[in-house]
């Protein structure tokens, strides 16, 4: 451990005793204290990486059994919630649909690693657009599209489509730190970032919204639902990103000489499709069938459907891999980090924490007297400003979602959709395009260092003006006009 992440050890433990030990504020519960000291532990380790984050869910795990676990219940305060029940709400979230969609969405992702069929894909869809650099960027633009329904994982949708992009540049006789290499790396991160928003099951902070609304509201968002509201989006702000990156980052050549064969040489030398990959192929497109008739032609979740996708592709003879070669590619730490995530947002709302910290931020400064479109334009604007602090807008979603929930349920009954609120914060979420450490593909990309932090800044900030001005619209036509708002 360095000294920095010593120091902000320590600091994490300061505010949880200092927040502990303050007096009990009128309105929140005791539970409610200690949930936000728990929270505030963790908003400091997360944004400091202090240390890893699976080390930090187990922190949360014993912290809670432990100071939860000695407060009083919400119902009945002459009673404690004692140890059991507090661990109980601790791994609650283990329980959740949605950390089974993250699981079955992180074995997807392995099939395709095993397989190698997200790298065909790729080289297939590029070997189609043409040699002009510009051409290249619409081909990175595609390729992190059409990989977003197939890979439910946007650190392997980077881990996939940067080695291609960087052999591309290196058969051309460019270095990984040419302009070329800049262009087409940070194109690719600036797109998943997008259609992180576009399609539901793109990523897994998607999930934690999907969780926390299902306690909330009592319902959460079919797939379809959510590539409705959120396609149109995403495919402006992509047609918007490929001017952009054209005009910020200049390459070397406007053209590739050659370029068309070279990728058809990388291409051919993956061989003929094997077996396995025309199975995963069929499962795949069953599992993009399913979710999107999901609540139309059937009645299955999302997370079943993945679960039996999961189960199709273990089975011998039919499958694409056996248990021992899937197990070693799980990032299971990644699964419990999410899980407690969202046991973390649920204790706030069931301790009252949530609600606390809402009528005292939000509320306090008159948040719910505006009208509907004042009220998005703020959440969004400090949506995207606390982003820039976190290296996982898992966890942001972890900690920013409850308290929007419970703005929301505080200005009930009203004349727009609540819930629409919530998911147009969480669309705000996957903001990740300013700097490296806004999101793990970003961090991925730029350790091969073809890019620099200016190189991402440069794209990034009117990315986000543009799509911050976009939802704004949306909010105030397509939205309305769809039954969001």
């Amino acid at each position: 451990m360095t000294k920095k992440q010593s120091i902000s050890l320590i600091l994490a433990f300061a505010a949880f005793f200092i927040i502990i030990l303050l007096p009990n504020p009128a309105g929140l519960p005791i539970a409610g204290q200690r949930a936000l000291a728990i929270l505030a532990l963790a908003v400091i380790i997360w944004i400091t990486e202090a240390v890893s984050y699976p080390v930090s869910a187990a922190l949360i795990v014993a912290l809670t059994a432990l100071f939860i676990g000695t407060a009083p219940t919400i119902a009945d305060p002459t009673v404690t919630f004692g140890s059991g029940g507090a661990l109980g709400l601790a791994l609650g979230g283990l329980s959740s649909t949605a950390v089974g969609l993250v699981a079955g969405a992180l074995f997807i992702a392995a099939a395709m690693e095993i397989t190698g069929l997200h790298t065909r894909l790729a080289l297939f869809i590029m070997s189609k657009v043409g040699t002009k650099t510009s051409s290249l960027v619409f081909g990175t633009i595609l390729v992190s599209f059409v990989l977003a329904f197939f890979v439910p994982s946007a650190t392997a949708r980077a881990g996939a489509i940067v080695p291609i992009l960087l052999g591309i540049v290196s058969a051309f006789k460019l270095g990984k730190d040419s302009r070329l290499a800049a262009l087409l790396i940070v194109t690719a991160v600036q797109s998943i970032s997008i259609w992180n928003i576009g399609i539901q099951t793109a990523a897994a902070q998607n999930m934690v919204a999907l969780g926390f609304m299902e306690e909330a509201f009592g319902h959460g968002v079919t797939w379809m639902r959510w590539l409705i509201y959120a396609g149109p989006w995403s495919i402006i702000m992509s047609i918007i990103l490929y001017f952009v990156m054209n005009r910020v980052i200049k390459p070397e050549l406007a053209e590739l000489p050659g370029g068309k064969d070279i990728i058809a040489t990388q291409l051919k030398e993956l061989g003929k499709i094997s077996p396995k990959e025309t199975r995963l192929i069929v499962i795949s497109l069953g599992l993009l069938l399913f979710w999107s008739t999901g609540g139309i032609l059937h009645s299955l979740d999302a997370t079943t459907v993945t679960i039996v996708a999961v189960a199709i592709m273990l089975l011998p003879k039919i499958g694409v891999y056996t248990w021992k070669e899937v197990e070693a590619k799980i990032p299971w730490g990644t699964i419990l980090v999410f899980a407690i995530g969202i046991s973390l947002g649920t204790i706030l709302l069931q301790t009252q924490g949530a609600s606390w910290l809402s009528e005292n931020t939000f509320e306090a400064i008159g948040l719910t007297s505006m009208p509907l479109i004042f009220i998005i334009m703020i959440l969004t604007v400090f949506n995207i400003l606390i982003h820039l602090g976190f290296a996982s807008a898992t966890a942001l979603a972890s900690v920013f979602i409850p308290i929007v929930i419970a703005l929301v349920i505080s200005m009930e009954p009203t004349s727009y959709n609540g819930p629409g609120i919530v998911l147009i914060q969480q669309f705000a979420i996957s903001f990740g395009f300013i700097l490296p450490i806004n999101a793990p593909q970003n961090m991925l990309a730029y350790g091969t260092g073809s890019f620099t932090a200016k190189d991402l800044l440069k794209s990034g900030i009117p990315i986000t003006i543009i799509g911050y001005i976009l939802i704004i619209i949306f909010s105030l036509t397509y939205w309305q006009w769809i039954g969001l708002l």
